[in-house]
């Protein structure tokens, strides 16, 4: 069964009914203390992953956490940067997994595949009491978020910011202020550890929303909400990530519209909304212009699930003009009257997509059907299970044919310099959308976007996280050239819907798998079990002879 595969090494305890409270002072769990904004680490630097007893909405459980905090430290960069992040696994609560990955999202790893941080695809999982370091380059700019890519771990806490600021920002002009106070995540929060959540068939619905690491549950105290300090008459890049493991959220900001300048890491055309769904994996940044009476004015997201309320503060939190008291906000919601319509984003490059503009003339063309069997996700009637060895080793190790990769019927060979177009139809069997998908390695063009079924191949919008839609009939299609070597997963964003085998795995450009093997440090392949038929020593120094 999926879950035995993934949780495999781990220990499940029997029963989390153990208090937090009865823990031994000995243990490695505190409290975190509440913060609005996270703390700030380089790309240069050491990531310890350990547990912590938090109480972000006033429940206490513990936590898997990076740096000790919710959510994770900020790692802040500037363009061109060299990233060299140690991840240390200090786990230790066996009520939740022990190992654990951390996947760099949006970060493409030209060059680095063995770098992306996805457990079973381009690494072994980091057991515990090791430490695994990631290094690794890159030119792109803009907002991305790390998080562990091992079981459903980082809905436990594992999840944190990346920023990559750029000196020569062609959006510049139009923002005043853009700094760790800007810096917004969504999330949702699980008072049970996801070891028990995942036991549970159908939809699993989160105890809270939690803001920049705060929020309220319904019945729970009036715990501290996150605050967002503005000066009135200046302008602000609020950089908006998606940490969600299942929910969607549509943000809105009491008395104030959002200009959109930023996609998963891609410039845009501003775009002027009053509303914006962020789904689990995405990020925005939007331009908002402090510009109302100074008072304090709610932030709101409405999830598309779980308790949509706002009473008492959920699913909130506070804008708070300099000058305007401490105090909850009275502010209400305007009517809608600029929504969101992705259709309009656009690249402020002005990208066209690749290939021949017309849908189904890519060099490669794919139609992807999600389905459901007895609780298990399909892509083309196959439910993805962890295979017992990395794909990139089995790769490595001189798998011949598609057909030899494990898992069976989930990995797609590409060849390389090719334009791949993907079609994901709604055929409705897909329960739980919309769906986020993710494409590790790329950005792509969304030549069709949820909700239009005209396709833009002069300018659309480039990104590396789709919704799906919820409308049937919807045909959501994207396309990328494969330029970047190594086997890159392709999976819904809802870590549950991963978890139980949402995904697909593009094994893309074999040929050209020397370039990534020259990097590769031998620590790699010492993550595996010695007794697994993969190791180091049956592949020497990464023999490339048999991969040309």
């Amino acid at each position: 069964m999926f879950l035995h595969t993934v949780l495999a090494g781990c220990l499940l305890a029997s029963s989390h009914a153990m208090s937090v409270t009865s823990r031994s002072n000995s243990e490695a769990l505190q409290h975190s203390p509440p913060s609005a904004h996270p703390s700030t680490i380089g790309p240069v630097t050491e990531l310890t992953i350990a547990n912590r007893v938090i109480a972000p909405d006033g429940f206490k459980r513990s936590a898997t956490l990076a740096g000790g905090i919710f959510p994770g430290p900020l790692i802040k960069a500037q363009k061109n940067d060299n990233f060299s992040i140690n991840v240390v696994n200090q786990l230790q609560d066996k009520d939740m997994p022990l190992s654990t990955s951390v996947h760099w999202h949006g970060i493409q790893q030209q060059k680095t595949n063995w770098a992306d941080g996805t457990s079973f695809i381009t690494q072994c999982p980091i057991p515990p009491n090791r430490s695994f370091l990631h290094q690794f380059s890159t030119n792109q700019t803009g907002t991305f978020w790390y998080h562990s890519h091992f079981s459903t771990q980082y809905c436990d806490g594992l999840r944190g910011p990346l920023v990559i600021y750029d000196p020569d920002d062609p959006h510049k002009d139009l923002y005043d202020v853009d700094d760790e106070s800007t810096i917004l995540t969504i999330s949702d929060w699980y008072h049970d550890p996801t070891i028990v959540l995942n036991k549970i068939l159908g939809p699993i619905t989160n105890n809270s929303t939690l803001i920049n690491g705060l929020g309220r549950y319904p019945g729970g105290p009036l715990s501290p909400l996150a605050v967002i300090n503005v000066e009135q008459g200046k302008r602000y890049r609020f950089r908006v990530l998606g940490l969600s493991c299942d929910p969607s959220y549509n943000l809105t900001i009491d008395g104030h519209i959002m200009t959109i300048i930023e996609a998963d890491g891609v410039e845009t055309i501003p775009e002027t909304v009053d509303s914006l769904p962020v789904l689990p994996g995405q990020r925005y940044s939007v331009i908002v212009h402090a510009d109302q009476p100074v008072a304090n004015y709610w932030v709101r997201v409405l999830p598309n699930l779980g308790n949509q309320s706002f009473s008492g503060g959920l699913n909130q939190a506070i804008l708070r003009y300099k000058g305007a008291p401490e105090e909850d906000p009275t502010s209400s919601p305007g009517p809608s009257t600029l929504p969101f319509n992705e259709a309009k984003l656009a690249s402020l490059m002005n990208i066209p997509a690749p290939g021949v503009p017309e849908i189904g003339k890519a060099d490669i063309n794919i139609n992807l059907v999600a389905g459901n069997v007895n609780g298990l996700f399909t892509i083309n009637n196959v439910s993805y299970h962890n295979p017992p060895t990395p794909v990139l080793l089995q790769m490595l190790s001189g798998a011949q044919h598609p057909s030899d990769l494990l898992p069976n019927g989930s990995v797609y060979e590409l060849p390389p310099n090719k334009v791949v177009e993907i079609t994901l139809p709604n055929t409705g069997a897909a329960l739980g959308g919309p769906h986020p998908m993710h494409l590790h390695g790329h950005k792509f063009a969304v030549v069709r976007v949820a909700g239009n079924s005209t396709p833009n191949f002069v300018n659309p919008i480039w990104r590396d996280t789709v919704s799906m839609g919820t409308t049937i009939g919807d045909n959501v299609t994207f396309r990328f050239v494969t330029d970047n070597a190594g086997p890159w997963f392709f999976h819904c964003h809802i870590d549950f819907h991963l978890n139980n085998g949402f995904a697909a795995v593009m094994a893309e450009a074999r040929n050209q798998l020397p370039i990534v093997s020259e990097s590769i440090p031998d620590t790699w392949a010492s993550l595996c079990p010695t007794d697994n038929p993969y190791t180091a020593s049956q592949l020497g120094s990464f023999n490339t002879s048999i991969l040309t």
